[in-house]
């Protein structure tokens, strides 16, 4: 009998400390949905679920020798950090976020403003001296001066002062999730992104990033190598980040990656990455619509159901499936699936490829 070309994938979730507290999740919705044996726990979080020669040091950690770039694109109003700012804001944040300047040192801050009148070579050093030093700072240090900073803010703010100029809501906040943490510095040196539903950020490997706030559908080269130097309970890894990083600064609007839209499909809009490691696709289909084809690609893919209620058949299956809210489906290459739409309410898929 000939294998099965187009079949249901039966997920399971992270735990994560930085997920979403039970049905406050996307994540915990889209399983509740498609499983309805899934019970969720209001009191657990619910999130998704240089490498060679990080692979061979440190398999434990880094256990494959896969580099690691990554897209998010927002299900809902999303926040998140990437990539190094334009060096001008750096400064300007030495300037007004005293402890910022405390943490990182004089000589590594006027070297940093200094190379804003040199080539871009100059900056990288300059850049990766400062973050270094900040990445590199002792706990003790580091702590009394995020203490003195979260103080200071919030004196401000209680006097009715608005302290956004040095994000001082975002830093209250990370402060009370990760008290302590050396991460909460990392909003002075990185981009902050709000993207609206729809909008994406691509993450080239090396390139600083944290998610703070929001849904995504998150896709990622084949890789557990993730290094890690704050916000996180999990393995942190301060020298082999401050090596590897990309120190090429950037303003935020360069991070966002928006989508083209199909030629073929009117209702299909595809997020291509400038690697040759993945490509999602996002279909947003009408409920008007009783019908819709998923077009064939020369690749395997995994489809996942956001919105939407569906049956879906193939040319090879002997049966239709059901496929709803949280529902997964492997398509083989060179296959097409049908979609007869059971409820007249929108989908939203994302479907996840390589363009070979």
């Amino acid at each position: 009998m000939a294998a099965q070309r187009v079949f249901p994938l039966s997920c399971v979730v992270q735990q994560y400390a930085w997920g979403k507290m039970g049905s406050n999740s996307e994540v915990a919705r889209l399983l509740a949905s498609s499983d309805p044996l899934a019970q969720i726990s209001e009191d657990k979080p619910y999130a998704e679920e240089l490498a060679e020669t990080l692979h061979l040091q440190a398999p434990q950690h880094y256990p494959d020798a896969n580099h690691k770039p990554e897209m998010a694109i927002a299900l809902t109003p999303f926040q998140g950090l990437c990539g190094f700012r334009p060096v001008e804001e750096i400064v300007t944040f030495l300037t007004k976020v005293p402890e910022f300047q405390f943490l990182i040192g004089d000589n590594a801050a006027t070297q940093l403003k200094q190379s804003l009148s040199r080539d871009s070579q100059a900056v990288a050093f300059a850049l990766r001296s400062c973050f270094s030093h900040l990445m590199k700072s002792e706990k003790k240090v580091v702590v009394e001066q995020l203490n003195l900073l979260v103080k200071r803010i919030s004196q401000q703010v209680a006097a009715g002062n608005n302290m956004e100029d040095i994000y001082g809501e975002l830093l209250l906040q990370l402060h009370q999730q990760y008290p302590g943490d050396i991460g909460c510095f990392a909003i002075y040196f990185l981009n902050l992104l709000t993207l609206k539903p729809g909008e994406a950020m691509f993450l080239e490997a090396n390139v600083p990033h944290a998610y703070l706030k929001g849904d995504c559908v998150e896709c990622m080269a084949c890789s557990d190598n993730t290094v890690r130097a704050g916000l996180t309970p999990k393995f942190i890894d301060v020298p082999t980040l401050c090596e590897m990083l990309s120190y090429i600064p950037s303003p935020s609007q360069d991070r966002l990656f928006p989508p083209a839209w199909s030629q073929e499909d009117p209702y299909l809009s595809i997020y291509d990455p400038p690697v040759p490691d993945f490509t999602v696709m996002k279909m947003e289909v009408p409920g008007s619509v009783t019908e819709y084809r998923v077009l064939a690609l020369d690749s395997a893919s995994i489809l996942l159901m956001v919105q939407g209620t569906v049956t879906a058949s193939t040319r090879t299956a002997q049966a239709t499936i059901s496929l709803k809210r949280g529902g997964v489906l492997f398509i083989g290459a060179n296959e097409s699936v049908s979609l007869k739409l059971m409820l007249p309410e929108d989908l939203l898929m994302f479907r996840a490829c390589c363009l070979l």
